[in-house]
């Protein structure tokens, strides 16, 4: 069961595999009986958002808000449609925002930072410890420290993401959960999840700090 507030915020760094992890999220919401509303606010990156697999979410039974200017046609433009705020205002919806992966993608969220109130969202950090930009910890503390400058919301949480892809080993995971521990220790924030692909996911040790979700690759076909 994810126990969670209701509005979760999902960032990280091009590449940490943010979008993957928010959509295998709001699957595992819906799976739990949930109402679910996913909004794609990632203007930065036009490749691999999650509106992208609007026919999946939907028929999951997921809401999903996208461009402004309609899935397909603004699928490339940072448009962000106004219905975000319906779900985030209307209660008996669990959010996930999939949000741009820096500060200037951060952005887009500041508008709604009135509706985050302790208690009532998570934002969580994606770090994928083989990425440029979260690969040392100070450069990690960076990108989160940015982030909430950006948007005015605070994050709650750390996600261990780190992976190669389908190469992915148990060892890139635990070496990413070093780096993810350090960052936690520094700015006081734990780590909520460990995030990896099903067949590394049940590799890992049971106790390990926090919890392990296992994920599919649903951005990436099989080719890529």
């Amino acid at each position: 069961m994810l126990n969670d507030n209701r509005i979760r915020i999902i960032i990280g760094h091009y590449g940490s595999g943010k979008t993957e992890f928010a959509v295998n999220y709001a699957m595992k919401l819906v799976d739990e009986g949930k109402k679910v509303a996913l909004a794609d606010l990632d203007v930065v990156n036009p490749y691999f958002r999650s509106r992208e697999k609007q026919d999946i979410l939907e028929a999951k039974g997921i809401r999903v808000i996208g461009s402004s200017l309609g899935m397909k046609s603004g699928a490339d433009l940072p448009a962000i449609s106004a219905s975000v705020l319906a779900p985030i205002q209307d209660e008996s919806y669990d959010v996930v925002l999939d949000v741009g992966g820096d500060s200037v993608g951060a952005r887009a969220l500041a508008r709604y930072y009135s509706y985050f109130k302790e208690g009532n969202y998570d934002m969580f950090c994606v770090l994928n410890a083989n990425r440029p930009g979260t690969r040392t910890v100070e450069d990690a503390m960076e990108h989160i420290r940015s982030i909430e400058a950006a948007s005015r919301t605070k994050v709650t949480g750390i996600i261990n993401n780190t992976h190669l892809l389908r190469d992915t080993s148990i060892d890139d995971v635990l070496m990413g959960q070093e780096l993810a521990k350090k960052v936690s220790e520094n700015l006081q924030i734990p780590i909520k999840y460990v995030s990896a692909l099903e067949k590394v996911a049940r590799l890992l040790p049971e106790d390990i700090e926090g919890y392990i979700f296992p994920i599919k690759m649903y951005m990436r076909e099989d080719w890529m």
